[in-house]
């Protein structure tokens, strides 16, 4: 932490990564996808009706592309604090050390992400995008509701020229399913 580090960015760290940034660079992380695997039941869901949110979760072949975030030396080691308290407050997440390809062309570097524990309870992977869909139209939890995690994360990557085909197929089955306007 001496130099700072970077963080891996893939969803609600794009838009409300609630520590100081120091630099940001579009970044592509392989080995894994962005999913809807993780049953949230603390900031999107509650443990009578647990919301849905995205992880990174392990699979051969995959790119996940978002974010590096830079936390400068400085903020370091409260950031680190920050993150943990955020991200480890169930135990679903496993902090790991990756490598990211920066997409500017400037190489390589060693980036914090937190990536899901399969055998965590709250890991759901493979449910199917209908079920998704119906889980985070009716989910809300302590950071308010599970479709709007989705719309923002969906927004912020169509805003960094990031596409994702089952992010775009859930949002227009999210807003049918709860009367949200289309955007335009």
């Amino acid at each position: 932490m001496r130099d700072g580090f970077w963080v891996f960015g893939y969803a609600s760290l794009l838009w409300n990564p609630g520590f100081p940034v120091a630099e940001r660079r579009r970044a592509r992380l392989e080995g894994w996808h962005r999913s809807f695997c993780m049953w949230s039941v603390h900031h999107r869901g509650t443990p009578e009706r647990p919301g849905l949110v995205l992880a990174l979760d392990e699979a051969e072949g995959a790119v996940c592309h978002g974010v590096a975030l830079r936390v400068a030396p400085e903020t370091g080691e409260a950031t680190l604090a920050y993150l943990r308290e955020r991200e480890l407050v169930s135990s679903a997440y496993i902090e790991r050390w990756l490598p990211v390809t920066f997409e500017d062309g400037s190489g390589r570097g060693e980036a914090l992400a937190y990536v899901v524990d399969r055998a965590h309870g709250q890991y759901c992977g493979a449910l199917p995008l209908e079920r998704q869909a119906q889980v985070i139209a009716a989910a809300a939890g302590g950071r308010g509701p599970n479709a709007e995690y989705l719309f923002n994360t969906y927004e912020h990557l169509a805003q960094l020229g990031i596409e994702d085909a089952e992010l775009a197929w859930l949002v227009r089955r999210v807003r049918a399913l709860t009367g949200a306007p289309p955007r335009g």
